[in-house]
């Protein structure tokens, strides 16, 4: 039985910032393309029966970059649809709304939790039937990935909060004793030889 990777596409300047971005269709930084790149030692010697790839550049260039080859771009992998919120803050948008939680309210002109929940169930039913055959790459962004992951596991889209996820990393489901289970989460790849270790997170 194979298994799904999940690999979050590299630094932005809009993610840098913890800006949202969804339709927004921004380039890696340099330090995103170095993150892409880092990928490709982790993925290295992995066979892939499929690799799918969210439609925006920052995701197509990070699977380039990490050497694996697209077989198709799949548009339920986008990121959460911001709507009015796109390219704000979360510190920003509770300015004016001081509860607000993307992940139990969505956004105004934008996706709820149910809605992103429901596109990531179409990935995750037409993907599972092909891990009989090997391993499924999917490249996408940190929010729809947390919720995939949620709902691989048969918890609720919200559940995604519990599951940070940084730039350019690897997180791994499969099975265990014929359940649905999280292997890795959260995994970046290893520095260069010779470079000194990041000093925080990987936005």
């Amino acid at each position: 039985m194979g298994e799904i990777l999940l690999i979050r596409h590299g630094e932005t300047t809009w993610s840098a910032t913890h800006r949202h971005t969804s339709y927004t269709d921004l380039e890696l930084t340099p330090d995103g393309e170095r993150q892409a790149r880092a990928l490709g030692v982790m993925l290295a010697g992995r066979r892939f029966v499929r690799v799918l790839s969210s439609p925006r550049q920052r995701a197509l260039r990070t699977a380039h970059l990490a050497g694996l080859k697209v077989d198709a771009t799949d548009p339920d992998l986008a990121e959460w649809y911001y709507g009015e919120y796109e390219g704000r803050t979360t510190a920003d948008i509770q300015e004016d709304r001081p509860h607000w939680n993307i992940w139990t309210d969505g956004c105004p002109g934008g996706e709820s939790p149910s809605q992103v929940g429901e596109r990531l169930d179409r990935v995750l039913a037409r993907v599972t039937p092909l891990l009989d055959r090997g391993n499924v790459g999917l490249v996408g962004h940190g929010h729809s990935l947390r919720v995939l992951g949620a709902r691989w596991i048969g918890l609720p889209p919200s559940a995604g909060a519990r599951l940070r996820l940084d730039t350019a990393t690897v997180s791994v489901l499969g099975h265990e004793h014929g359940r649905q289970v999280i292997q890795r989460w959260n995994q970046p790849a290893p520095p260069p030889p010779g470079s000194a270790p990041g000093p925080g997170v990987r936005h």
